[in-house]
């Protein structure tokens, strides 16, 4: 239990990190190079780990994983991501971190919607309550940036379908939480990549120059800015917050079970700002104190919600079922609380 205390407190240090660690480095990089930097890093993390995980299960990649793995990558790193890393840039990091942490209440919906799953009333009250909290955050008679938070909104939402799509791919090929999100990070570099090296070519970087929104996507950089003295940052982000945070994510689902684990997700919510007020001086507003508040009542009404299902599943099952129930869950719950 000891163990599993300390994976959750490093991984919700880091996880409530990022944002701030992002904003801070969006100084000096282009926000496109930055997503591909620090997920190029942090695929170099997990890989070792996803690889014993493969070995253990005796499978080897083909195909069809890989199909799974382009869609994924493309919807993570390519789309979330992206919007997620021009939200911070465009707007406080504290709110940025606050509208992503509920990329879970988007996952329920869309697996509500699109894969026809039944939602429960915890889960029903707790998305109910969540986007109440972020009306209130969002403050629409007071909106003073609302690029950012629009931005923050769709990385949100985009992500919540990212991780339905997850989920699918996770249960149909038997691939657990590590392998997934490894490979992901691995096809949404390679595709992130390709996408930069084609801003570069003399028509496609002629086009976007000429609309002032698009600018900044031409002649995306990708070495450019890397220096010995912003190379601690880049580390951080890399191994640290990217790799290392969904390490020991998935050491504490792997000690414990995934409602625990998540308690990452639901702290960060009120950690985050707390954070970015201490280490870079962002004034928290107290609408945005009473939307934290109230979206972490909504997190806790999902856990003992969570909690409460899992415990009378296992009950209800036979002795020798039980291990099947802990293993199933470990697979295919894991992406509903990924990445806040």
């Amino acid at each position: 239990m000891k163990k599993t205390i300390i994976y959750i407190c490093l991984s919700t240090f880091l996880f409530s990190s990022m944002e701030i660690a992002l904003k801070v480095a969006g100084a000096t990089f282009n926000p496109i190079q930055l997503n591909l930097i620090r997920f190029f890093i942090g695929s170099l993390v997990l890989l070792p780990i996803a690889q014993a995980s493969l070995s253990k299960l005796n499978r080897k990649l083909t195909r069809a994983d890989w199909k799974i793995f382009w869609l994924t990558g493309f919807c993570c790193v390519i789309v979330s991501m992206t919007l997620f890393q021009l939200a911070v840039a465009a707007t406080k990091a504290s709110t940025v971190a606050v509208l992503f942490s509920c990329n879970p209440v988007f996952a329920l919906l869309f697996a509500f919607l699109l894969l026809r799953e039944r939602m429960s009333r915890a889960s029903f009250i707790s998305v109910v309550v969540s986007l109440i909290g972020l009306v209130v955050i969002i403050d629409p008679a007071h909106l003073s940036q609302p690029v950012g938070i629009i931005l923050g909104l769709l990385s949100a939402v985009t992500f919540g379908f990212y991780s339905i799509v997850s989920r699918y791919g996770s249960n149909k090929l038997g691939l657990n939480g590590v392998v997934m999100t490894a490979y992901t990070f691995v096809a949404g570099t390679i595709e992130l990549l390709v996408l930069s090296l084609v801003t570069h070519l003399p028509f496609v970087a002629r086009s976007l120059a000429a609309i002032p929104a698009l600018k900044t996507f031409a002649n995306l950089p990708i070495l450019a800015n890397i220096t010995i003295g912003s190379l601690p940052l880049l580390l951080y982000l890399g191994i640290c917050v990217t790799g290392g945070g969904f390490a020991f994510y998935f050491m504490a689902m792997e000690n414990s079970d995934v409602s625990i684990a998540s308690l990452v997700f639901f702290i960060k919510p009120g950690l985050a700002p707390i954070l970015a007020a201490i280490l870079i001086h962002e004034k928290i507003l107290p609408t945005t104190i009473i939307g934290i508040v109230i979206i972490l009542i909504g997190s806790v009404i999902t856990f003992v919600g969570n909690r409460t299902v899992e415990d009378t599943s296992v009950v209800n099952k036979l002795p020798e079922e039980k291990e099947v129930v802990a293993e199933e869950d470990k697979l295919g719950h894991y992406t509903t609380h990924l990445k806040h």
